[in-house]
């Protein structure tokens, strides 16, 4: 067992590791190294509590402080960190649309996924037009603030206001049964709500 007398110069490093990773985690605006970064804070604090002597302690900071939390915070984001758009069909959607898409929503830390409109068109995030050659593809969401929050990334000046408009609709407006964008179902209005 080590005492603070005697083994000062090396639990000092090991202890000094808490504050230091403390200080990362709070800045870390990346959610996915924030995990990580937890997973290190309890870690060197599981191994700070078994060097103190503290075994039992060590022992449940290890398992709920850094394994299950860990493992509870990895599933919440695999779930949450995800902008689910809707479009008539999913897989007519050329890759290299897809790609663009994903990499403009890398730095929000999103992940893109195109879903079939259908009854529960509520539940997506917003729409994504796509008609081949004919017409730019358009992306229609409904959060307000997402919009905003989009639109500030660096890659979004490629996708407005010619080829990507980010436009808002309202839940009521979407019908899911639509299959692009035509001028009788009013899709082509539906974007000067938020305008």
């Amino acid at each position: 067992m080590i005492t603070l007398a005697s083994d000062l110069p090396l639990l000092l490093p090991i202890t000094a590791l808490l504050p230091l990773t403390a200080i990362l985690l709070v800045a870390q605006s990346n959610p996915y190294q924030t995990l990580v970064l937890r997973g290190i804070l309890g870690a060197v604090a599981a191994l700070v509590y078994a060097l103190l002597g503290a075994a039992d302690v060590a022992l449940t900071e290890a398992l709920v402080g850094t394994l299950l939390s860990t493992t509870l915070y990895a599933v919440a984001l695999r779930s949450s960190m995800v902008l689910r758009l809707g479009c008539a069909d999913p897989q007519a959607v050329p890759a290299a649309l897809t790609t663009q898409l994903a990499r403009w929503l890398e730095p929000a830390s999103l992940r893109l996924e195109l879903v079939s409109q259908g009854p529960a068109a509520q539940d997506l995030h917003g729409l994504l037009e796509w008609q081949g050659a004919a017409q730019p593809p358009r992306v229609w969401l409904h959060n307000g603030g997402l919009r905003r929050r989009l639109a500030e990334l660096l890659a979004a000046a490629a996708w407005q206001p010619e080829l990507l408009p980010l436009e808002r609709i309202e839940p009521e407006q979407i019908q899911p049964e639509r299959t692009g964008s035509d001028p009788a179902s009013g899709s082509e209005h539906a974007g000067e709500v938020g305008r």
